[in-house]
């Protein structure tokens, strides 16, 4: 077989249409991840901290495994129905960043446990919002990086504001960076009929 040695132009052109491609499968599966571990995000919030003011046990913030557990049972359980596209070098890279990031998130929240003054909620805010800035940039959608800008700056609020409160700060973040971007794609998947 022979291997065709590509220009500049042609170079460039792939490249951008693994953009658009990977920009149409957000669009046409309407946001899905946003979606979903953004609303499991917001639902385990507001347990957690109806939990903590009623009980005021630190054992309750166990909850908050909830979150990567249903969400990735969720995103399994999507992706075993809806896979039906080719994953592009693009897919991967977003893959790779959240992979990483999402592991980070965990390591952290393992060492929560032994050290209790971890500013969790706000590294929590800060990896997350810094994943979906750059998944906004990476597919070159202006929504995902004004929303991921948005919730990464919320990352300072936890240390203007104390206790429980930090948990409904975490919920809204979450709304902002996940929940609306999701919906702007659902949106925009269903008028472009997708």
């Amino acid at each position: 077989m022979e291997e065709k040695i590509l220009n500049e132009k042609e170079s460039l052109e792939i490249i951008s249409q693994m953009i658009r491609n990977t920009k149409h499968k957000l669009e046409s599966g309407k946001g899905k991840p946003f979606l979903i571990f953004g609303y499991i995000s917001i639902a385990v919030s507001i347990a957690v901290y109806a939990l903590l003011v009623k009980t005021d046990s630190f054992y309750v913030n166990l909850l908050w495994w909830a979150i990567p557990v249903l969400g990735g049972l969720t995103m399994f359980a999507f992706g075993r129905i809806e896979n039906k596209y080719v994953k592009t070098y693009i897919d991967r890279t977003i893959n790779t960043i959240w992979g990483v990031i999402g592991t980070a998130m965990i390591l952290i929240s393992f060492s929560a446990f032994f050290v209790h003054n971890l500013p969790m909620v706000s590294l929590m805010l800060l990896l997350s919002g810094m994943a979906t800035t750059l998944t906004g940039f990476i597919i070159k959608y202006p929504v995902i990086i004004i929303c991921g800008i948005l919730g990464t700056l919320t990352c300072a609020i936890p240390f203007i504001v104390n206790g429980y409160a930090q948990v409904l700060i975490f919920a809204v973040a979450i709304f902002i960076m996940m929940v609306i971007p999701g919906h702007i794609l659902n949106f925009k998947g269903k008028n472009t009929n997708v």
